[in-house]
């Protein structure tokens, strides 16, 4: 009797893991989400390392300087991916791409994603008169014909603002209508809950419940949504760029690259000029979804076993 007293009083209660601790757990175990998000850290780290690795990776490390006696070289030993038509190395534009293409996604995914989560959480917790304007505020700006509007103010802008932020202003300012209704949906949900009273019966500020309480309640929504406009904004950059309204074409970035295939002959016949992007492109979108559902998975609450 005294040994196995002894035992229970040495036995130490098991630790119950927290819901974030839970979730992480089972996002490092989900295999296509960590591969994908070791793809996104590599190519995120060489395209911040481009200064750095151009002049080992081709003799031609200037980006935008024409060299007309290395146009359209096919991939060897000094030009691993080829040239392009005007004589630039296509890995090193390769590399500097990322640079702006990842730049333009990241900012334009913070910006949407702080004006919807501002405006969604103000929203659903006043509700009422201040709901009902916002919310049709956020119709009017959901009904704008985007690709419109963003040539449209691209073109106004771009003599005031450097080029590349134009385009993140724009995308970002007419695009944050969606998570703008999910945040306010959520939040709707979630103010009717015992805790939400009680800080307001307390005396809690307005911004003090819904930074410190609604908030970190819809966070791991908001950082589902994230990933997935994330992936969005990059087609978006890419598209844009490609049709000539995006990134200015002086500046490298993977949609800029892909407009070489506007060109029958390029298209046909010298696939590395515009294959390398292509591929990047694809493979990074897929990347950002695979996580962005590995997100989904772990933060389930329903899943947190």
């Amino acid at each position: 009797m005294a040994t196995t007293s002894t035992l229970t009083q040495q036995k130490k209660p098991e630790r119950s893991l927290s819901p974030w601790q839970i979730a992480r757990k089972k996002f490092f175990k989900n295999k296509l989400a960590m591969i994908s998000s070791a793809f996104i850290i590599i190519v995120t780290l060489l395209s911040l390392a481009a200064p750095f690795l151009a002049p080992y990776l081709s003799p031609i490390p200037d980006v935008s300087k024409v060299n007309i006696s290395s146009m359209n070289i096919t991939p060897n030993s000094d030009h691993w991916l080829g040239t392009d038509k005007s004589g630039r190395d296509v890995l090193t534009r390769l590399l500097y791409g990322g640079r702006i293409s990842l730049l333009v996604g990241f900012s334009a995914t913070l910006l949407v994603i702080s004006i919807g989560t501002i405006v969604g959480s103000i929203a659903g917790f006043f509700g009422g008169f201040v709901d009902s304007m916002l919310m049709r505020f956020t119709d009017f700006v959901l009904n704008f014909p985007f690709l419109v509007f963003v040539i449209v103010l691209n073109t106004i802008l771009m003599g005031i603002i450097d080029g590349l932020w134009v385009l993140i202003i724009v995308i970002g300012v007419l695009s944050w209508g969606g998570v703008a209704r999910l945040v306010r949906s959520k939040v709707l949900a979630e103010k009717e809950n015992e805790y939400i009273m009680a800080a307001l019966s307390i005396g809690c500020s307005p911004f003090k419940v819904i930074v410190k309480h609604l908030l970190p309640n819809v966070m791991s929504t908001i950082i589902v949504q994230a990933t997935l406009i994330f992936a969005s904004m990059i087609v978006v950059e890419s598209a844009l760029s490609y049709l000539g309204f995006g990134v200015p074409q002086s500046t490298p970035s993977w949609g800029n690259m892909l407009s070489s295939a506007n060109e029958p002959d390029v298209l046909q016949g010298k696939q590395w000029i515009w294959m390398p992007p292509a591929l990047i492109i694809i493979f990074t979108i897929l990347s950002i979804n695979f996580i962005g559902e590995g997100l989904k998975d772990a933060l389930n609450p329903k899943s947190l076993r």
